[in-house]
């Protein structure tokens, strides 16, 4: 019936959001759903280029970025994604996910992500370590890093791309912008502080 796999599931993709009343969110996850299961890239992509033109525009597309599991996210690699899509994508982070391996678990601050990417973004959806208790220094240290991003959320330019560096670095932040180490710092204080608050109750 369809010429391609990318329009079959354009199709069958616009036709459950348009019965369901055009929702404000509707998400879409490609076949092709991070850079290394493109062929031969994201902008060359034929599956790509005919989810881009033929998804209707309301429907957000889920990507992971430069791999399944993307160490890095910068502004320079969601352009290119940004524009074969048609779209600003919506983050599927896959940074603290232990699910394929649950021996595994991830416990260090958000980090790797560009200052500026929120402008990016349609918006981010963490996927956590399986492990509940786990995900503590993961949450708060991705909502301090939100915050960062609110507070200076103008566009993108190349050159503040290369800031993505600081990111992993360590250093504290000098100009109120996000820093690993001192969301790291500020999440163990709260999670110690809940732990103790817990010893605390009766019947724990």
């Amino acid at each position: 019936v369809f010429p391609s796999l990318a329009q079959a599931q354009a199709s069958v993709a616009n036709e459950v959001y348009q019965e369901l009343g055009q929702p404000s969110v509707f998400l879409f996850c490609p076949t092709e759903y991070c850079s290394s299961l493109c062929s031969p890239s994201p902008s060359q992509s034929c599956y790509l280029q005919t989810i881009g033109q033929e998804l209707l525009p309301g429907i957000g597309v889920i990507w992971t970025g430069p791999k399944v599991v993307s160490q890095e996210l910068s502004a320079v690699l969601l352009e290119e994604v940004e524009a074969v899509l048609r779209r600003c994508p919506v983050i599927w982070d896959n940074l603290y996910a232990n699910d394929y391996d649950c021996r595994r678990v991830f416990l260090g601050p958000y980090m790797g992500r560009a200052p500026g990417l929120m402008s990016r973004l349609q918006g981010l959806l963490l996927n956590p370590n399986c492990e509940l208790q786990a995900n503590f220094i993961p949450i708060h240290t991705l909502g301090t890093w939100f915050r960062s991003e609110l507070g200076g959320c103008a566009p993108p330019d190349h050159a503040g791309v290369e800031a993505v560096a600081a990111l992993g670095d360590g250093q504290d932040a000098q100009d109120g912008s996000y820093s690993p180490q001192e969301a790291l710092e500020l999440a163990l204080r709260d999670w110690v502080a809940e732990i103790n608050q817990q010893a605390l109750e009766p019947g724990e």
